[in-house]
Parts: structure tokens; sequence; C-alpha cells
């Protein structure tokens, strides 16, 4: 048995040397100017500032603004401003197109099917035309690409997360200031299977504006209120709870503009305040534990701190416009937008926080997502390891995928980013 152990942390080893970074990176171009582009960067490397059309040669389309992976095969891009939902191989290799939601925002999945949040007030179904007062959900089916169902939730919805079984949409309003309605305060509950609003709970807090991320059932959901009276700030909410009581969430004075979830399942937080009455802004930088924020009712769990020179970093940006952990490395990625108008930058640090490279990106780049090294990975999958472990929630496979109990006899899982659960 010891024998075999030190095989297995030779193996690890050896996979620490050799693991690769193969991070895709969404620029998001000009707004109407149809030149968002894909970054490929790969082992301290651009390979391609324009991957997108390298591998198919056309152009990604107008203002993409989310990417995710859907299955070991696939990856979906929210377009924003193109209307569609692109759907290409971890190669890059376009497979479908999505042509039916306009005004696209952000995506989670189940593996079968994606879910895209939309401002839009019409959306074509297989089922026909479906018309809406406020924002929807749609729901695509990758077996054939088509919207197969919708929901109507809030006005301008934006963040969206799936927890057993339910779609969490984050509902900002955004379009207040220039429509006939006010912000919105509220995360709507779908189910998932039934496409229905099961409860909407009042956060009290306006306009839930942007991408939000998840911890197992905690997510960090950002507010840049309403830029003039109503300040920024952000909040943990949980999902369990949000199930069974209103008491769901902690609000905290800081805003979580651009956040990300760590190996160890906290949240990294750039927050950006903007004001109409300063032209300004204002810039936070947060660690947060969601767990004992709501275990505490707020009073622990939030530091104004990032993992080594992360925060200097940061500050020395023009402007920043994105962060983000590498789920299967630990790798931690932030860019800097610099006027919005020219070529952005993307950095690398270190899982410890230490800076290895700044690289010139396109302009825009806010959006980012890891590819599997599985070339690694399978060196050690044959080994077999016997030991007794207590399995909890916080379980990963090697691919980063969460998972709940033992898939497959034989295989390595990990557990808070670190340590080693061994199949019986």
């Amino acid at each position: 048995m010891k024998r075999l152990l030190t095989f297995l942390n030779l193996a690890l080893y050896i996979i620490g040397m050799y693991a690769q970074e193969k991070i895709l990176l969404l620029n998001e171009g000009l707004w109407q100017a149809d030149n968002g582009r894909l970054t490929y960067f790969e082992d301290g490397t651009i390979v391609s500032n324009q991957w997108f059309r390298d591998q198919n040669g056309y152009k990604l389309g107008d203002t993409p603004n989310d990417i995710i992976q859907v299955n070991e095969n696939l990856i979906a891009i929210a377009i924003n401003w193109s209307n569609i939902v692109q759907f290409i191989t971890p190669e890059g290799k376009a497979v479908a197109a999505t042509e039916d939601i306009p005004n696209n925002r952000k995506l989670c999945t189940d593996g079968r099917y994606v879910y895209v949040t939309s401002y839009g007030h019409e959306c074509e179904t297989v089922n026909g035309t479906q018309y809406f007062d406020k924002g929807f959900v749609a729901k695509i089916d990758i077996s054939n690409f088509k919207v197969v169902a919708t929901c109507e939730v809030g006005y301008e919805p934006e963040g969206i997360a799936l927890y057993n079984g339910r779609l969490f949409v984050a509902n900002t309003g955004g379009y207040a200031m220039q429509e006939d309605h006010d912000y919105e305060t509220t995360v709507s509950i779908i189910n998932a299977s039934t496409m229905l609003v099961e409860k909407e709970i009042d956060t009290h807090v306006p306009n839930l504006y942007g991408k939000m991320s998840q911890s197992g059932q905690y997510l960090c959901i950002n507010s840049p209120g309403d830029y003039y009276e109503m300040p920024a700030s952000g909040l943990i909410f949980d999902c369990e709870k949000a199930l069974n009581e209103e008491d769901c969430y902690i609000t905290f004075n800081k805003p979580a503009t651009y956040n990300c979830t760590t190996l160890d399942g906290n949240f990294l937080a750039i927050g950006s305040s903007f004001s109409y009455i300063t032209g300004g802004y204002e810039f936070s930088y947060l660690t947060i534990n969601p767990r004992l924020m709501i275990e505490s009712q707020g009073e622990l769990g939030l530091e104004e701190k990032l993992p080594g020179t992360l925060k200097e970093d940061f500050v020395n940006m023009d402007q920043p416009y994105g962060i983000y952990v590498n789920p299967y490395t630990g790798y931690i990625y932030g860019t800097d937008a610099g006027s919005f108008e020219g070529a952005g930058y993307l950095f690398q640090w270190s899982p410890d926080g230490q800076l290895l490279g700044k690289h010139k990106v396109y302009i825009n780049p806010g959006h980012f997502l890891a590819l599997s090294t599985n070339e690694y990975i399978d060196g050690i999958g044959s080994i077999n390891v016997n030991e007794n472990e207590n399995w909890v929630d916080a379980m990963y496979d090697l691919c980063g995928r969460k998972v709940k109990s033992q898939q497959k006899k034989g295989f390595i899982y990990i557990k808070d980013g670190k340590k080693i659960i061994y199949n019986q």
C-alpha cells in the first residue's frame, strides 16, 4: 500500500510538471461593430486572438458575452447582438448556431440542455413563436439545437445558475433608465424540467447585473445600484435555503462586478462601482467565504484582499474587466480592458497569486473558459488505490466536474482542490 501511494504521489507530481494551461477568452469587441473575437491561450502563449475565425473561416459575431462547457465535446457561446448561441467543439470547430433567442445574455447547462437568459420579448420555439412582456429564459435541446421551452421572468434577466433541478435567475431591470419600468430586485426560481417559475425571492437590492459565480449551493451576485443615489453592493445567495425560506441571502456594501470561484469554494471579486454624479469608478478587491458569510449572517467571511500580488496588479490596471480561476489547475487569470476601445490585456498568475505574464489580446476581453488536459489525466487513470474516506458534497472528478458520489470504480477524485480521494 505504501509503495502504491508513493507511486501515486509521483504520478501527481508529473501531472503538475506537465499540466497545460488551455484558456479560451471571449473578447466582446465594440457593440454593433460585429468584431467579437475568441482568444486561445496555451502554456504562456497567445496562440491566436481570432481563434474562431482561424478554425472556421468566418467571424464569431457581435458582442459575445458568455461561454460555458456543455459536455466534453461541446462549448456554448452567447453572442448578444448577433442574437445567436454558437456551439463549437473544444477544438474550435463550429457545430451549430441557435438563432432564435434575441438579446441573449448568460448561460448554464445540465449537459443535455443549455439555458439562456434574454432581454428580448419574443422567441422562436419548436411550438411556434412565444411572446413576453418582460424577459425570459430559453431551453435549448443540444440533440437538435432547437428551443424546446421558455419561461418568462423579470425585466432584463442576467445571471443564471442550476442547482438541484432549479434555475436561479437574477433579474436586473437594467433598461429602467430608458423604459417604463423600475429596476428589478428579484431572483426567479424555475423548475428546469417544467420551465415554470416556482417562486421569486425579493433581495431588496436593485439591478442584479452581470454573470454570477457558483460554489455548490452558493451564488455570488453583483449589484451596480442605479449609478446615482442607490449604492453598488453584492450578495451571497444560498440556493438550498431559497428552496424552503425567504431568508436566504446576505448583502454586503461592496460590488462584485467581476467574480469567480476558487478551488477551495470561495469567491474572488473585483468590485467596480461607477457613478454618473462623479463620472468616476471606485474599485474593491474581495475574497469571500460564502458558507461563513451565510452562517454568521454577514459578520464573517468577507476580506478585502486577494492572493499574492493580485490586488497590486489589478490596482495598476487601467480598467479591470474580468477574473477567473482555472478549475483544473488553480492558475488565476484577469483582464484589463484599457480604454474599452483598443486592445486589452490578459494577465496570468500562479495558484498562489504570483504574476507570471501579461499578454496583449483584443477589445474588451472579459469571459473565460478553461479546457481540460485529458492527455495528462489519462496517464494515471488506471491507478487503483484503496482507502476509506467519508464522501462529501465538494468533490470533483479530474475533468473538474462536480460529483455527488463515486461515479466509476477505480477513478480518482479531488476534494477542496487539493486532497486526493480514492475509490474502494
